[in-house]
């Protein structure tokens, strides 16, 4: 079945934040843009992830934001210089959507949705001619090199771009559309790819019945974590089989890496962050003949799930040993026996690995075609980090695609 859009300039598989965002950047150059989204609806993931206040990027200076991506840092200092978070604060406002950073450091809009934004977008992307196409599923390329694509009728569709970007997304929250389900096709054509793994996630934790049945649910506020030499300061939730969080997402890569590797990890927390380890000490040396819980409370404000947690992963000749009690509220050892699936993972780890593409994200191996998002091989937290990455990386894709198509044989 022929194409209503035989020949675009640019045919974009996938309605994420960078494929939009390369659509608006070619659009904007003049060129003919039709995207594929194989969902009924587009940025549905987007959607979804802001469905409790949209988190577009964060605050604070790049020389700590850019450690945020770990091994692809170097390609994030390159993104991130062409498009910093205040730019994409600029881009925001002038859809007509403020922004404000939240006392975490974090940045939203101002009406806190989703929503509000993305429909905002599709209406620019309308009057800059940008069709959308919905319930179409990439299937490949056919044996003439055109690409091929499966319609809601399940219908083949194909049509032949002057250039292709696939943004597919990961394979997380399958739900969305992210199922890495183009992996194989990218594979058949040598296209070398890292195996998925879960990102900013959940981990298990082999709590007692008693723990599980007072607390499952409840937000542990106010504490430090610390793994493979981070530490920071934050919150997270005790859920039935362990726990989930932003302060847990910030450390879940190396978290899961040690799992992976040794089949468990150590998370260290922290449960009186703004306390030293002297000055706890020199209040726990002050106890009399109250109980312990009793004197926690009172001396240091431990109570609920904080004190719970202390008892879960302490000894009990620790908890009548003055310096030992000091050093495990300090330093409480939290052991993970698991990582929760990628099914429920925020977002993905592997992909297609980066020297497989050119400094434009242009696929070596099939000229014409680039890629960008969450089909990467890269990682970031939650707090901004992970949304900034992908529309910076949209812009730079959307760049790439108008200098090779203004000058492709260069």
């Amino acid at each position: 079945m022929p194409s209503p859009d035989p020949s675009p300039d640019l045919a974009v598989i996938g309605a994420g934040p960078a494929g939009l965002m390369a659509a608006e950047i070619a659009a904007s150059a003049g060129l003919r843009v039709v995207i594929y989204d194989q969902t009924p609806s587009p940025a549905r993931k987007l959607l979804l992830a802001g469905r409790g206040g949209l988190n577009l990027t964060h605050s604070e200076p790049l020389d700590r934001f850019l450690p945020r991506y770990g091994a692809a840092e170097p390609l994030f200092r390159r993104l991130l210089t062409n498009f910093p978070p205040d730019a994409l604060r600029d881009w925001a406002a002038g859809l007509g959507v403020e922004t404000f950073v939240g006392s975490s450091g974090r940045v939203f809009p101002v009406g806190m949705k989703a929503s509000t934004l993305v429909r905002a977008w599709l209406r620019r992307l309308d009057g800059l001619g940008v069709a959308l196409r919905r319930r179409h599923r990439w299937t490949g390329w056919d044996a003439d090199g055109r690409l091929t694509l499966e319609n809601a009728e399940g219908e083949t569709v194909t049509l032949a771009p002057r250039a292709t970007l696939l943004a597919l997304g990961g394979a997380s929250w399958p739900r969305t559309g992210s199922d890495g389900r183009w992996s194989g096709i990218l594979a058949a054509r040598g296209v070398e790819i890292a195996p998925f793994r879960p990102s900013n996630m959940g981990f298990e934790v082999p709590w007692s019945d008693h723990l599980r049945a007072r607390f499952a649910g409840q937000p542990v506020k106010s504490v430090g974590l610390s793994a493979a030499g981070r530490r920071i300061k934050g919150e997270f939730v005790i859920t039935d089989s362990g726990i989930e969080g932003g302060a847990v997402y910030a450390l879940s890569a190396p978290l899961r890496d040690a799992i992976a590797a040794g089949g468990h990890a150590i998370l260290t927390l922290d449960l009186l962050p703004d306390l030293t380890e002297a000055v706890v000490l020199k209040r726990l040396r002050q106890r009399g003949a109250e109980s312990l819980a009793t004197f926690l409370k009172k001396a240091l404000g431990l109570t609920g799930v904080r004190a719970a947690l202390l008892r879960e992963f302490t000894p009990a000749a620790a908890l009548s040993d003055p310096a030992a009690l000091a050093r495990s509220l300090k330093a409480l050892p939290m052991p993970l026996t698991g990582v929760r699936p990628l099914d429920r993972a925020i977002s993905s780890a592997g992909g297609v690995l980066l020297s497989e593409l050119d400094n434009q994200f242009m696929l070596k191996r099939a000229p014409g075609v680039f890629l960008a998002g969450e089909m990467l091989d890269w990682e970031a937290p939650t707090g901004g980090y992970l949304l900034q990455g992908c529309f910076a990386m949209g812009v730079a894709v959307g760049r790439g695609i108008v200098a090779r198509l203004e000058t492709p044989y260069r």
